[in-house]
C-alpha cells in the first residue's frame, strides 16, 4: 500500500473519531464478553476535556498509582478481611479501564471501572449528593430494592448502620467520603442478566476519588461479582487489556469457563487470609536480558501476616517493586542500555533516555511460568520520540513498602486469566484490539 493512502487512511480514521464516527463505540458486548476500554479511548466520556501534553499525561498517571499503591498497602495489611466498596482512585475521577454494565428493568447502562482488588459493585443512585452527572435512577427500575439491617450482606459491609431499616454504611478513602445503601437489583453483563445482585447504592460522596459511574469488583471476597455468579461464571475470568497506543483502545473482559484460552502458561494464586480479596502470586526472579538479577530473597517472599508479596491488579498503571527489588533491576537495566549514556528522571520515573536506546528484555519468573515483556510493555516515550523511560518505578516512601504490584501496562496485549476454583492464574500472549 502506498504512504500517501496509509497517511489518509490514518487521517479518515482519526477524523471519525474526533466527528464521534467511531463504529466501535457502538459495537455491542456479546456473549459473556464485555470491551474494555480504556479511559482515553475515544469511547470514554472521561477522556480529559482538553488534551494533555505526554509529560502531563504521565504525570497524572504517575500521581493516580501513588494513591492507588498505598491504598493496595493499606489492603494488604489490614488487620480483617473487610469489603472494600470504594476503589484506591484517589487522584482523578478517571479509572484506567471501564466497561459497559446495564442495571435495573428496564436496564439503564453504566460505564464502570473494572478493579480486581476491590469487591463489590456500587453505583452513584439518583439524589446523590456529590457524584456525576450520570446515575442510576432506582426510582425507575421495578426490580430494585434497599436491604435491610436483617440481611446476610448487611454483615459483610464496613462499619454498617441502620437508618429507616436500610442497611447503610460510611467509608473514607483518601480526598473522599462516600455513604451508601446496600441494595439489590438485575445487571445484565453483555447478554448475561443476574437478578438480585448486591451492589452499593452511593447517597452522597465528597472528594473526587470516586469514579463518575461506579465500580465492577473483580475481587474474590463475598460480595463480588464471582462470589455472587459462582454458577453462571464458575468464578472464573479473563481480560485482554488494549496498549495505550491501540488507536480504538479496545480490549475484552470475558466471564465464566468458555472461550478462554487452551494454550496458556499458570501459576498458582496465593491466599493471605488478612486480605483474600487480593490475587496475590508467587515472583521468584526477575531477569533482565539473559541475567537473572540478584535480588534479596525477602524482597519478593510472599508474608501473609505483613502482606509482603506479589499481586496482580487491574487499576495500577506502573508495575511497583519494593525499593530493594526495583533498585536492583533498574541498576542491571542501566548497564544492559549502555553506562555511557545520561541518564535523566521525569516525575516517578528515574531511568529515562533523551535518545534512542536498545533496551534489553525484562523476564518476570513466577511459579511455574516465565513471562517475557516486550518493549511495549516496558517503554515509555514521548510523543515527540525525545524521551524515553523505564515504565516501572520503586514503591513509594510514604507508604507500607513490602507490596510488589504487577500494573496493567506490563499486562497490556496479554490474556490474563483467573481461574479461581484451580487457585491458578494463567498469561498469554494476545493483540487486544
Amino acid at each position: 500500500m502506498k504512504p500517501q493512502l496509509v497517511f489518509f487512511l490514518a487521517f479518515l480514521f482519526l477524523f471519525s473519531l474526533s466527528e464521534g464516527l467511531n463504529p466501535i463505540c457502538d459495537t455491542q458486548d456479546h456473549s459473556s464478553t464485555l470491551q474494555v476500554f480504556h479511559v482515553f479511548s475515544p469511547c470514554s466520556p472521561f477522556k480529559p476535556s482538553k488534551p494533555l501534553s505526554w509529560e502531563e499525561s504521565v504525570l497524572e498517571m504517575l500521581a493516580k498509582d501513588q494513591a492507588r499503591l498505598q491504598f493496595l498497602s493499606s489492603l494488604a495489611v489490614a488487620r480483617k478481611s473487610v469489603v472494600p466498596i470504594a476503589s484506591g482512585r484517589q487522584i482523578t475521577q478517571s479509572p484506567t479501564y471501564i466497561v459497559r454494565a446495564k442495571i435495573g428493568t428496564p436496564a439503564q447502562t453504566l460505564l464502570m471501572a473494572m478493579d480486581t482488588s476491590n469487591d463489590a459493585a456500587w453505583v452513584p443512585c439518583t439524589g446523590c449528593v456529590g457524584c456525576s452527572s450520570t446515575v442510576f435512577n432506582s426510582a425507575q427500575s421495578t426490580t430494585f430494592k434497599n436491604l435491610g439491617c436483617q440481611a446476610a450482606q448487611c454483615k459483610q459491609v464496613p462499619n454498617p448502620t441502620c437508618g429507616g431499616g436500610a442497611c447503610a454504611f460510611n467509608l473514607t478513602y483518601g480526598s473522599s467520603t462516600i455513604a451508601a445503601n446496600l441494595s439489590q437489583d438485575t445487571i445484565s453483563l453483555a447478554t448475561d442478566i443476574v437478578p438480585g445482585y448486591t451492589f452499593g447504592c452511593i447517597q452522597k460522596a465528597t472528594g473526587n476519588s470516586v469514579p463518575p459511574q461506579g465500580l465492577l469488583g473483580l475481587g474474590r471476597g463475598s460480595l463480588s461479582l464471582l462470589a455472587q455468579t459462582q454458577n453462571l461464571y464458575q468464578s472464573t475470568f479473563s481480560y485482554c487489556l488494549p496498549s495505550f497506543k491501540a488507536l480504538s483502545f479496545s480490549g475484552s473482559l470475558r466471564l465464566g469457563p468458555i472461550g478462554q484460552p487452551k494454550r496458556i502458561k499458570y501459576t498458582p494464586l496465593l491466599k493471605n487470609p488478612r486480605r483474600s480479596s487480593l490475587y496475590y502470586v508467587n515472583l521468584l526472579a526477575i531477569r533482565v536480558g539473559r541475567r537473572v538479577v540478584d535480588i534479596p530473597p525477602g524482597a519478593l517472599q510472599f508474608n501473609p501476616t505483613t502482606g509482603a508479596g506479589t499481586i496482580i491488579d487491574s487499576g495500577t498503571v506502573f508495575t511497583r517493586l519494593v525499593a530493594p527489588a526495583y533498585t536492583a533491576v533498574r541498576d542491571v537495566f542501566r548497564r544492559r542500555v549502555g553506562s555511557n549514556l545520561t541518564v535523566t528522571s521525569l516525575g516517578g520515573f528515574d531511568t529515562c533516555y533523551s535518545v534512542p536506546i536498545v533496551a534489553p528484555t525484562i523476564t518476570l519468573m513466577f511459579s511455574g511460568m516465565n513471562v517475557t515483556l516486550p518493549q511495549d510493555n516496558l517503554l515509555i516515550h514521548s510523543t515527540a520520540g525525545s524521551i524515553t523511560c523505564l515504565a516501572m518505578a520503586a514503591a513509594p516512601d510514604n507508604v507500607n513498602s513490602v507490596l510488589n504490584v504487577i500494573a496493567n501496562m506490563q499486562q497490556q496485549n496479554h490474556r490474563i486469566l483467573y481461574d479461581v476454583p484451580n487457585s491458578r492464574l494463567g498469561v498469554a500472549r494476545e493483540l487486544c484490539t
